[in-house]
């Protein structure tokens, strides 16, 4: 069975010990697509029994990860649920208990080999050039000599007593049989001997009690999971079905990592890009819906999503194609929506990314609503709306001398051209778009001059740049009186280049 039509039950259980990868968010979202697709139930668990890693700015970007990107979960350690606690640390008798279950049924033993023992053993191996492992000489280990141990005060560790020889093979949902030879698995640890368990022993334990049915997780850990099998066995439990996606790689096949950008859902959240993008880009990331689709509603990848669509092949991820899909999403948006979007990363301080910190806070909201359709269809990012839009709330723009020329212009011919645009701007009316161009375009044929070359010197004093959204559009948003200060300010510009040579 490689995909379900009946409820699932699956689980994100991430590590609260950094900040959640774009391929950690990745195995959040297709578990819980899963369980969106099948009416099933997602849970939060946190697998946080390595305490000296453990990190509260880690849990909380953990959280604000998944709420960002609207993956809203059904139990977890916040919400409660029939399965409580979600958090490994507060489930440690269970470990315990099921770890000396196993060592009482002869499935696994006490160790009390030494750090500086298993040194040796590895160094020893390593000079004999032989595969470096656990030798199994705590399973020769009696109970009076772990007890003595014990009162010694020595390092109790319990592990896992793995069969010499056969093999131990699963059936992976996207793989198809899995096998691997038990005798290059040595007997590993499964109880710490701080009585804290191994990743190994404590997911399958909450896996089983929490009824989960499937479990999504990365390639990487296809390796591990012989041992979770062997430990499912003598458990006496029957495993989940295992779906491990590909790798995700960058576009030049490397490993991805932070120069290929940013790593985190949060950080594509900081450089502007929309939840719903990321969504559906990651969401691509080793899935496919079975035809050329690329953008898609969030309803339309839950329907079509399922397990025998993921890819065994690596993924790749392609910045180039985030942003790109980033700006299909912004096109589509209504005004009012992108409004909501723009305005946090325009409000921020100018230190930031904002807008100047002389213009006032917070931003007038009709008036960007209003400038809104001049720039979205150019705008692939939440952060390009500053720069994109800056000259709208300045209070001036100081153009540089030698940008003003359009092509094939010198600095008097500019200068003619500004006298007689601003001539006209202090008497058009009214100031709209459409009576605007009318007039410009008459002046242009008056002084003969192309309206090209009209036009480009009064983009440039009006807005400080050499492209802006459309000209006469963008001069009835700034307005009749800024757009005449700045055709006089860009005039002076001129005057005092001239006089200095510059």
């Amino acid at each position: 069975m490689t995909n379900s039509t009946s409820p699932v039950r699956v689980r994100y259980a991430p590590s609260p010990t950094g900040i959640p990868h774009i391929g950690n968010i990745r195995t959040a979202l297709f578990n819980w697509l899963l369980a969106r697709n099948t009416d099933g139930q997602f849970i939060v668990r946190f697998e946080d029994t390595d305490r000296t890693r453990y990190d509260e700015r880690s849990e909380r970007a953990i959280f604000e990860s998944l709420e960002w990107l609207g993956l809203e979960w059904d139990e977890g350690p916040d919400k409660g649920g029939p399965y409580a606690p979600y958090i490994q640390s507060e489930r440690k008798q269970t470990y315990i208990d099921a770890a000396e279950r196993l060592v009482n049924s002869g499935h696994a033993y006490y160790d009390d080999t030494t750090p500086e023992q298993l040194h040796a053993l590895r160094e020893r191996q390593r000079a004999a050039k032989q595969p470096q492992r656990y030798d199994g000489r705590g399973r020769h280990r009696s109970p009076e000599e772990i007890e003595e141990s014990r009162k010694a005060g020595l390092p109790i560790t319990i592990r896992l007593k793995v069969p010499d020889h056969g093999t131990v093979s699963f059936e992976d949902a996207v793989r198809g049989k899995v096998s691997f030879e038990l005798k290059e698995i040595d007997d590993f640890v499964i109880l710490k001997s701080d009585q804290m368990p191994t990743y190994h022993l404590a997911h399958i334990v909450d896996d089983k009690a929490m009824g989960i049915t499937h479990v999504i997780r990365a390639e990487e850990w296809i390796s591990s999971t012989p041992r979770h099998l062997l430990i499912h066995e003598a458990l006496g439990i029957e495993p989940p079905i295992y779906v491990h996606a590909s790798l995700i790689l960058s576009k030049d096949r490397s490993k991805l990592g932070k120069r290929h950008g940013a790593t985190s859902a949060l950080e594509y959240r900081d450089r502007g890009y929309l939840a719903d993008a990321v969504f559906n880009f990651i969401a691509l990331l080793g899935w496919s819906p079975g035809d050329d689709t690329e953008v898609m509603s969030r309803d339309e990848i839950v329907r079509r999503f399922s397990i025998d669509r993921i890819n065994d092949s690596p993924a790749i991820f392609d910045n180039e194609k985030l942003e790109w899909m980033n700006g299909v999403y912004i096109r589509n948006m209504s005004v009012d929506a992108l409004v909501a979007e723009l305005l946090p990363f325009m409000e921020r301080p100018e230190a930031e990314g904002g807008l100047l910190d002389t213009v006032s806070r917070p931003i007038d909201r009709h008036y960007l609503t209003r400038l809104i359709p001049l720039v979205q269809e150019r705008l692939k990012l939440l952060t390009e709306g500053v720069e994109t839009l800056d000259f709208f709330f300045a209070d001036n723009v100081n153009p540089a001398a030698e940008d003003l020329p359009g092509r094939k212009m010198d600095a008097e011919m500019t200068e003619r051209a500004l006298n007689a645009a601003l001539e006209l701007c202090r008497t058009v009316a009214p100031f709209e778009p459409e009576r605007l161009e009318a007039e410009y375009r008459a002046l242009a044929e008056k002084i003969e001059m192309k309206p090209g070359q009209l036009f480009s010197p009064i983009r440039v004093a009006i807005t400080g740049k050499s492209f802006a959204p459309p000209l006469f559009d963008t001069m009835s948003a700034i307005g009749q009186d800024r757009c005449i200060d700045r055709i006089e300010n860009a005039i002076l510009i001129l005057r005092s280049a001239a006089v200095t040579g510059a």
